[in-house]
């Protein structure tokens, strides 16, 4: 990562603030953004709070600035999303909506923006965050595992569309060990769920130059679930 420029959407986050914490401990230079305030990691970071990555106007105007700012745009981390839990019968259908814009959307808008840069690189990567359990789908899961199966198809095309230009690849996490999972299922062995760090290092891995071979994987990051 040492002279890498990375971006980590949802920077204000468990996830992402892992993953921008990581990123900057292997020498990269580390483009925060986040809806609400990214995590301060201080130094030369680019930290843009504010940001709608549903509007694609911001997303390119945070993408230029952080290109701008320090030089180059190697790698595009999605990580902004959220999860909602609910019954088709009991639940809210803007659920549907929500996740798609939170989930879908920011991913797609945020690639989009950032791709002239990550072609520009000669080298660029994106990596999806995806979920185990939109490969199949429980109770209470069908707005979430919808959202994310989109993120599962986005990514396959559009590594397609990029062949030998920018690689897309995603990770598939199972329950992530966040204090949010923690709260909601406090009677669950939470040494079987996935560590932010350790997802942070396939994501890491994936938008590295030692995954260069690989384009358009889905790649399951379990734990011992």
């Amino acid at each position: 990562m040492q002279g890498k420029t990375l971006v980590v959407t949802g920077a204000g986050g468990v996830l992402g603030a892992a993953v921008a914490r990581a990123a900057a401990e292997r020498g990269a230079t580390v483009g925060l953004i986040d809806l609400g305030e990214p995590v301060d990691l201080g130094g030369a970071h680019v930290r843009l709070g504010g940001v709608d990555l549903t509007d694609l106007g911001p997303a390119q105007r945070a993408m230029d600035e952080i290109k701008a700012r320090t030089g180059r745009l190697d790698a595009l981390l999605n990580i902004a999303g959220g999860f909602r839990w609910q019954t088709l019968a009991d639940g809210d259908l803007d659920a549907w909506d929500l996740l798609y814009r939170l989930n879908l959307k920011t991913a797609a808008t945020a690639s989009k923006a950032a791709l002239p840069h990550l072609i520009a690189s000669g080298a660029g990567a994106i990596v999806n965050v995806g979920a185990l359990g939109a490969v199949k789908a429980g109770a209470g899961m069908g707005a979430y595992a919808a959202s994310k199966a989109g993120v599962f198809k986005l990514t396959e095309s559009l590594a397609e569309e990029l062949k030998g230009c920018v690689r897309v690849n995603a990770v598939l996490p199972s329950i992530i060990d966040t204090p949010a999972n923690r709260k909601d299922m406090p009677d669950a062995n939470f040494s079987k769920w996935v560590t932010p760090e350790d997802l942070a290092a396939v994501m890491l891995f994936l938008g590295g130059d030692e995954a260069r071979a690989v384009t358009g994987a889905l790649v399951p990051v379990s734990g011992g679930v």
